[in-house]
């Protein structure tokens, strides 16, 4: 396969490529920021990206964030996440897109056997899925709680989002304003921890949370 691989450790950025190499793979290209793998993606058109979370200039989120912007661009991209946390929310939308394509998510440290890794990489560009247990828990554990603190009258305004009402609406239907309906979504926004995005993305993210975590 041909692999793009974005690592700002320049130590293990070499470490991989030559792992991957031993498997047969070629890396097309090894870059150390987000840009460049955005920028790496388009010349090369590679079989699989795989990418770390935190790179320059932030070192927070970089190599997700670009993830998402080469899914919007390419739907079907494998990609495969490798990181030293759980970026929680950028974590949910990455695996939320692409539905036909190949999506993974792995903690370094967690990563114990070179043959598991090789494997992993090659159900992804063949559109599996490979998602850490550690990943999924702390997902699972983010929907619940989120939607523990919204209150009985957020969960009411969100589901009627659900079933995809306007805010007007909602409105008639709680028999209140659409300003407070206006702060009601505001609260369930902030209460799901939900990135700041144009407002309907945000409104669905809201509703896929509130679908996946009823009982």
């Amino acid at each position: 396969m041909r692999i793009v691989l974005a690592e700002d450790s320049v130590l293990l950025r070499e470490g991989l490529a030559g792992l991957l190499a031993r498997f047969g793979h070629e890396v097309v290209a090894a870059v150390g920021d987000g840009a460049s793998l955005v920028e790496a993606v388009a010349a090369h058109e590679p079989d699989v990206v795989i990418t770390d979370v935190r790179m320059p200039p932030s070192f927070t989120d970089e190599g997700l964030r670009a993830a998402l912007v080469l899914r919007a661009v390419r739907p079907t991209l494998p990609v495969l996440v490798l990181s030293q946390y759980v970026e929680q929310t950028y974590a949910a939308e990455l695996l939320g897109s692409g539905r036909d394509a190949g999506t993974g998510y792995l903690l370094k440290d967690r990563i114990g056997d070179v043959t598991e890794f090789a494997e992993a990489v090659a159900k992804i560009a063949q559109g599996g899925t490979v998602v850490d247990p550690e990943v999924v828990r702390q997902l699972l554990d983010q929907r619940r709680s989120g939607l523990a603190r919204l209150t009985a009258r957020e969960l009411e305004v969100l589901g009627l989002i659900a079933e995809g009402r306007s805010n007007a609406a909602i409105a008639r239907a709680l028999v209140v304003t659409e300003a407070a309906v206006a702060k009601h979504i505001a609260s369930i926004l902030a209460k799901l921890d939900l990135p700041p995005d144009s407002d309907d993305h945000r409104r669905v993210l809201a509703v896929l949370t509130y679908l996946r975590g009823r009982p």
